[in-house]
């Protein structure tokens, strides 16, 4: 499958990333997508530093394959995250949400790879800059949170290949082996997959959850919240009231009074449909069931050699 640039970054088999997913990503679903050959990752950004440090050992002892954990640099324990990362041998780490210019140098003298999510040129050669070692070039189509340029994956992939010689990992928008492949002919070096993983048996995140991530249709997802951080959420009621709000001419302090704690562990995590904040890509409209990470992985490996074998006949003459 394409290049070997982060085949060999991250010594796995295949150019595949489980995105690190916030109550999602835990170390169930990154083990079985490391064993499975492609690159598992912890998402660190809904947990407290001893329940990050529980899914590390457990994952350490359900694989032997490489493995990550991403941490949103807003975290407020940051450094106890970070110390426990490299406590614990962690060897990669996807950061995300904030500046990677202090951490990427303490992690790279442990020896641990770094692989910043950029949304935007801008930051992709700010990240290259500061020493990390890939980009992740996010579209706007991708679930939570976002960024302000609102650009789209296919957009994005070649502006990026341009602008930097770091590997690219496409993400947002991405749900199948056609779509890897379609990433990669724009120049991206290996495809970052969640709304497709969040719909997988070992996802830690709720039932009713993924259920209605199966069901929804294109259109039932729309970024908001741009005041705040932007986010593509499902529409649902509290995605209704938030709209009620703007219409008023809600200030920025009543969003964030409105908005409250812990509303994406509410929706995402405890199953309240209505009440709770539904985190999701554009792409859960494309997809139709509920698998086993494994199988995942397996199918989008067939699909991705089907499609580049049917592009191998196609020419413009």
């Amino acid at each position: 499958m394409g290049n070997d640039r982060i085949t060999s970054l991250f010594n796995i088999q295949y150019p595949i990333i489980q995105a690190g997913m916030i109550w999602a990503s835990g170390w169930k679903l990154a083990s079985a997508v490391s064993n499975s050959g492609g690159l598992g990752i912890i998402g660190a950004g809904s947990m407290y530093p001893d329940i990050l440090k529980e899914h590390i050992q457990k994952c350490q002892q359900s694989t032997q394959r490489p493995f990550a954990v991403n941490v949103p640099l807003l975290y407020p324990d940051i450094e106890k995250i970070m110390d426990i990362i490299v406590a614990h041998d962690v060897k990669i780490v996807f950061t995300s949400a904030g500046n990677p210019a202090k951490w990427t140098p303490f992690l790279k003298e442990k020896g641990i790879k770094v692989v910043h999510v950029v949304s935007s040129v801008k930051f992709a050669k700010k990240a290259e800059e500061i020493g990390v070692d890939a980009v992740v070039a996010e579209g706007f189509e991708a679930g939570g949170h976002n960024g302000r340029e609102e650009t789209t994956t296919f957009t994005l992939i070649p502006m990026l290949r341009k602008a930097v010689n770091i590997p690219v990992i496409a993400a947002g928008g991405i749900g199948n082996g056609q779509a890897i492949l379609a990433a990669m002919v724009l120049g991206a070096d290996a495809a970052q997959i969640g709304t497709r993983f969040v719909a997988s048996h070992e996802a830690s995140s709720h039932r009713s959850f993924k259920e209605k991530v199966v069901e929804s249709q294109e259109g039932d997802t729309m970024l908001t919240l741009k005041e705040l951080a932007p986010v593509r959420m499902m529409k649902n009621k509290f995605f209704e009231e938030i709209q009620g709000l703007y219409q008023k001419g809600t200030s920025k302090e009543e969003l964030k009074t409105h908005l409250g704690r812990a509303r994406a562990k509410r929706g995402m995590f405890e199953g309240d449909l209505d009440e709770g904040e539904l985190e999701i890509g554009q792409i859960s409209g494309l997809i139709d069931e509920i698998l086993p990470a494994r199988l995942i992985v397996k199918n989008l490996i067939k699909e991705f050699n089907k499609a580049k074998e049917e592009m191998l006949n196609y020419r413009l003459e």
